[in-house]
């Protein structure tokens, strides 16, 4: 059995910014971090997941994106010590989210200091968001990194993957899928019908029709700071999407209390087993409890 935790929107405490730095999109985040989300997303809260995440001690962590909040240097600099006290990038898959993409930002004082933590196996660390898709394989689990992170005009907080880039993850899950691995993708925004028009993937409809395609057995992402869980069609039966809830929310936030997810996922005759422990801080903020279980099966890929 493989364990691999998901986690995601730590939107790590807001360093204060210069009057400079403060131009355009940035200074509308800005002031709404000071005002509102500062009570929102706490490190209290962060402190008491990341401490759970050690305990249970999974195999592998997935993060899926926004570590920041309007994509200041000195913002990125501070995750870059988070991570690397967190656990070792051999450990760590990260993608972006859309505040990591918040704004243009020279790629060596950005999300470039996480670039071991991006790249995939055997490559060196990350150089441009253009080594997405990424794939990163333990055992039998190919975890498959994707970017929808995309400076956007502000109010906007929409994501798009890029006929490029999906044309380049369908062969590489195809590829995949022949090898009988079990295929995990990483996407920031949920590539789900519905979404608020302020807050989508733009080529949700792209994404499903490639996997339906191709297929994989699970995809993972965040954005919406909820636990939740769909479904979308794949050549072989429906596919799960479960989102998790920000990773640093507050007990008494709108997203409620901050959780992760624990997920088990273990071969069975003919497919795959996936058991998905929900795991929310507790009422002390020094660990987590269990607080429900998602349960499905994936039909092997052929």
């Amino acid at each position: 059995m493989f364990t691999l935790a998901h986690l995601s929107d730590p939107h790590l405490p807001m360093p204060k910014a210069r009057p400079v730095q403060l131009v355009g999109k940035r200074a509308t985040g800005y002031f709404n971090w000071w005002r509102h989300r500062v009570h929102i997303h706490v490190p209290e809260a962060l402190a008491g997941i990341v401490a759970d995440i050690k305990q249970q001690n999974p195999d592998h962590i997935a993060l899926t994106g926004d570590l920041v909040n309007v994509a200041l240097p000195q913002e990125f600099r501070r995750a870059a010590d988070w991570l690397a006290a967190f656990d070792e990038p051999e450990r760590i898959t990260v993608i972006p989210g859309n505040h990591d993409a918040y704004v243009p930002i020279a790629w060596k004082n950005g999300m470039g200091l996480w670039g071991a933590y991006i790249a995939g196996d055997g490559a060196p660390p990350a150089a441009s968001l253009d080594v997405f898709p990424t794939v990163r394989r333990r055992g039998e689990i190919a975890l498959v990194g994707l970017s929808s992170g995309v400076p956007k005009p502000p109010l906007l907080a929409t994501g798009d993957l890029g006929e490029a880039q999906i044309a380049r993850v369908e062969r590489l899950l195809a590829d995949l899928g022949r090898e009988g691995l079990c295929r995990v993708v990483l996407i920031h925004h949920p590539p789900l019908e519905g979404e608020s028009r302020f807050k989508r993937l733009t080529d949700t409809a792209g994404f499903q029709a490639m996997i339906r395609r191709v297929g994989c057995e699970l995809v993972l992402h965040g954005h919406n700071h909820r636990s939740e869980a769909a479904r979308i069609e794949g050549p072989r039966g429906p596919v799960p999407v479960i989102g998790v809830a920000s990773a640093s929310a507050a007990p008494d936030s709108k997203y409620g209390r901050a959780r992760y997810h624990l997920i088990h996922i273990d071969r069975s005759d003919n497919g795959w087993s996936l058991r998905i422990e929900l795991r929310a801080l507790n009422a002390a903020l020094d660990g987590c409890e269990p607080d429900g279980e998602l349960v499905f099966h994936t039909p092997a890929a052929h």
